[in-house]
Formats: structure tokens, sequence, C-alpha cells
């Protein structure tokens, strides 16, 4: 049996990594392809030192543009490689330019594709990556679920067929990094455990508009003076700051400079709560039992809202959703139990044999 992974963005390269050592265990042939979407292919990062990452068997070379650009680019270049090499299967991950158009082109030409997080559904309907995961999961064969929030998604379009409760890789890649996390900034900073808020901020829609940004801001500011808060800013937040003339509203928080993953995990782990409009660091906050409080309109992972444990908040609301002192039940289970990866990797290997 022949797999080939498209992987465009480090979140599904590591994705990817804890597939791969599944696959070899099993003696399944792994072909990697990288479309170059983000191509900062940095063999010195933590997660490729450590998952053993290796150098993909190619790479598209797409670089940046637009979305039509990019995609259009990645079909071209992914045709010639499905052409020559003739997988049984491609793996598509998340919700990226690579994602559709690896799914497109395995669908055009008659080879199955399995979609790892599918389900996944969020709004606005018209934002490219919430469009990138509805047409990848209409052609795909197997569909490998992060919840069973995302199955009851699918169900309710219609899609039953090749759907699996999976649990989430990313949960899986957190248990084996735990005991490697860092405490440095934490003890650097001098914070003391269940003490501080944790702050990450960089989506579009939160810092490019000056409105926005300057009453998440304000909200942030007020709450600094009842808890501490250690805000990691991000640079495009910090030249945002800048260019609108709101320095003066980061007075009384702990601003500094991005973290690495480690020390990250480390602030998550020894925090109070986490703020953030991150797709990971929202689920990541779940995973070491904190709570996060969400600047969006929506989530990928409403479960974690419908459970009561992370809250979705506005530039109006921030500080009274998050100093709420309710303390709801841990909702365990919600992204399986750590062993995504062989899940995936063992109904691919019955898949093929049936």
């Amino acid at each position: 049996m022949r797999v080939l992974s498209l992987v465009g963005a480090r979140p599904q390269i590591i994705k990817e990594a804890m597939l791969h050592r599944e696959f070899k265990e099993k003696g399944i042939e792994e072909i990697l392809v990288h479309s170059g979407q983000h191509y900062d292919y940095n063999m010195s990062d933590v997660f490729f030192e450590i998952l053993e990452i290796r150098q993909p068997h190619y790479n598209l070379n797409v670089g940046s543009g637009t979305h039509g650009e990019m995609t259009g680019k990645i079909i071209i270049e992914f045709e010639k490689v499905l052409l020559k090499e003739k997988p049984d299967l491609v793996l598509v991950y998340g919700d990226t330019n690579t994602t559709l158009a690896g799914a497109l082109v395995a669908a055009k030409l008659k080879i199955p594709v399995a979609h790892v997080e599918a389900g996944l559904r969020q709004h606005p309907k018209d934002m490219p990556e919430e469009i990138n995961r509805i047409v990848t999961d209409r052609v795909s064969q197997l569909l490998f679920c992060p919840s069973k929030l995302a199955v009851k998604n699918l169900e309710r379009e219609g899609i039953t067929e090749g759907v699996y409760f999976v649990g989430d890789v990313m949960y899986d890649l957190f248990l084996k990094m735990e005991d490697r996390f860092r405490y440095d900034v934490f003890e650097k900073l001098g914070l003391k455990e269940n003490e501080f808020i944790l702050v990450t901020l960089h989506r579009d829609f939160n810092v490019d508009d000056p409105v926005k940004l300057r009453k998440i801001l304000e909200q942030l500011k007020r709450i600094s003076r009842e808890k501490k808060v250690v805000f990691p800013i991000h640079p495009r937040t910090k030249n945002r700051v800048k260019e609108f003339g709101l320095e003066n509203l980061l007075e009384g928080m702990v601003v500094i400079d991005p973290v690495d993953y480690l020390n990250l995990m480390g602030l998550v782990k020894r925090c109070w709560k986490v703020v953030t409009d991150s797709g990971g660091l929202q689920k990541e906050a779940y995973f070491a039992r904190k709570q996060a409080v969400v600047v969006m309109p929506d989530t990928g992972w409403r479960e974690l809202v419908e459970a009561g444990w992370n809250k979705l908040a506005s530039e109006e609301n921030l500080s009274d959703v998050l100093m709420q002192e309710d303390e709801p039940d841990y909702p365990d289970g919600l992204y399986g139990d750590g062993n995504a990866a062989g899940r995936i990797v063992e109904v691919i290997e019955r898949w093929y044999q049936t």
C-alpha cells in the first residue's frame, strides 16, 4: 500500500509526522509532498527535532499569493506528482488552500482522499478556511473527525459513510510533548501559578480594525487592574498597536516577545485562564485543563463552548466574560484519548484490505 501525504503549513507537517510514525510501524509506504504554501521548512524547529520530521520527497515551491493563485499552482504541480506516483490514497490535513487543492486533484484523478480534521464548521460561511473544509469533506472517502460534534456536523450535511471519530492528533502531540514543556519564561517573569492571565491576539478581524483593537486593549487594561496579564505580542499586533497609537493601553500588562511552543505551553499550564483568538491555543488550554475566553464571533471548536468550558467574547464584553468565577466540570474526552494517529492508520489499513 502506498499513501501520499500533502502538507503546506507547520500544523499539517506536525500532524503528518505523528501519522508517519504509525505508518512506519505498520510497514506502510508513505510519500511526503510539501506544497511550499508556507515555505519556512525550518529543520531546527523543536517539533522537527523531537518528532524526527523528515525532508519531503517533493516540494512544489508554490510560495505565497492570492487564494486562487496558490490553489491553482498547487493543483498544477500536485497533479504531476500524483500521475507519477499513483498512490492508493491521498491524505490531506486541516483547512488550507493546500488541503483543498490536494483533495480536488486526487478526486479528479479518481484517487481516494482521506481528510484528517474533517467535520469542523464555523461562521462566517464565506471565510476561505470554511470553504476549504466543506469542499474537501465533500470529495473525501475517509473522514477522520477530531470530535463527536464534527461527526454530527457531517451527519447534518448528509455525510455518514467513511466517517470516523478518531480524536485529535494535536492531543497526541500535547501528551507527547508535555514532559518537555519549559518554565523559563514563567520563572524569569516571577509569575505565580494560577495568578495570571495569558493573552494571545493576532487575527486580522481583531487587530487590523483600530476601533476593535482599541476596545479589546481597553478591556485587557481593565482586567490587568485585578489580575496580572501576560501578553506575548504577535508582530502583526505590535505593528498595529504602534500604527494606531495605542501603546498607552498596554501599560500595566506584562508585554513580552512571542515565546517558543514549549515555554508557551509552560505558561498555559500555570496560568489562571487564557484569552486568545488562536484556533490551536483554545484547544491546548483545554488539554492543559485551563479555560479559554475566545475573542471570536464563532469557533471551529464549538464543542468546548457547548460544554461550557471555553467562552466566546467580543471587544464589548471581554472583561465580564473573563472575570466570571464559575467553575464548570472538566469535560473529559472531547478529543479522544491521545491515540488519534494510531486509530487513523488502523482505519486506513482496514479500508485498504477490504
